[in-house]
């Protein structure tokens, strides 16, 4: 089996023209053995979410528990990743959303951590997947949604009519507004699973030149300049993700807003 894929690698690098293939740091992999991946095999997207969520106990339980006057340094960071989200959710969707500040917390905290642990050499980014970002998407459209029917009834339905628009347009702009909204998981998902495999796959080309003895130094202060751009791109989104949530929230809780 390894002998039949490594000519047929050859094969396609002779008809194409590559020795390197930059999306396969992509690819989902068994962690034991070489079978069929099915539903409850370990694979490396398994062994990088565990990670994600232990550096995030590590940092948020952990370091946080001494809660001492003056903080180490795990403890400010967790103080300032706290502070940050919630003054975002206060923000955006006001006094009432801060109850649910913990979810937009958790939801932020896994996709900046899971991110960074994706910049390491080796390692696996979970947010390049679209399977993942896909199932964070629709927990939060889901849940908006039916927090929204919850808090206002059928007057959720009001933040599809433009109340301040001409009458003549408000069902055109009722139609465009539906059609956005069950847009919303889609855009979602796509935009944070689109930037970081994008983002991954330019920094593995300019790895790939970095070999060639002319153009080495060109490519690896390119590499170092994507490698830094990747690194403000994986808060950004993180950021990204987080605030669409509290907006989406605030619809929820203020539909007539």
């Amino acid at each position: 089996m390894k002998e039949g894929k490594t000519l047929a690698d050859t094969k396609d690098a002779a008809e194409t023209g590559l020795v390197f293939h930059p999306m396969d740091q992509f690819q989902v992999k068994p962690l034991f053995g070489d079978g069929p991946i099915g539903v409850f095999t370990v694979t490396n997207v398994t062994l990088w979410m565990a990670l994600t969520v232990l550096v995030i106990v590590l940092l948020m339980v952990v370091g946080a528990r001494g809660r001492n006057i003056v903080p180490t340094r795990m403890q400010s960071i967790a103080e300032l990743a706290y502070g940050f989200v919630y003054k975002m959710v206060e923000d955006v969707t006001g006094k009432d959303g801060l109850v649910y500040f913990p979810y937009i917390m958790t939801l932020f905290m896994f996709i900046v951590v899971a991110n960074f642990l994706g910049l390491l050499p080796m390692a696996f980014t979970t947010t390049s997947h679209i399977a993942v970002t896909a199932v964070m998407a629709m927990a939060v459209f889901l849940a908006v949604t039916i927090l929204g029917f919850v808090k206002n009834g059928l007057g959720f339905l009001s933040v599809f009519w433009i109340s301040s628009a001409p009458l003549v347009l408000r069902p055109i702009l009722a139609l465009i507004e539906v059609i956005s909204y069950f847009v919303r998981p889609v855009s979602h998902s796509i935009r944070l699973a689109g930037n970081m495999m994008a983002g991954h796959a330019v920094i593995k080309v300019f790895a790939a030149f970095a070999a060639v003895t002319l153009i080495a130094p060109a490519s690896i202060l390119a590499i170092t300049a994507m490698y830094a751009l990747e690194t403000l791109v994986s808060f950004i989104q993180a950021y990204v993700f987080a605030i669409l949530t509290c907006v989406y929230l605030r619809d929820a809780l203020h539909p007539h807003h």
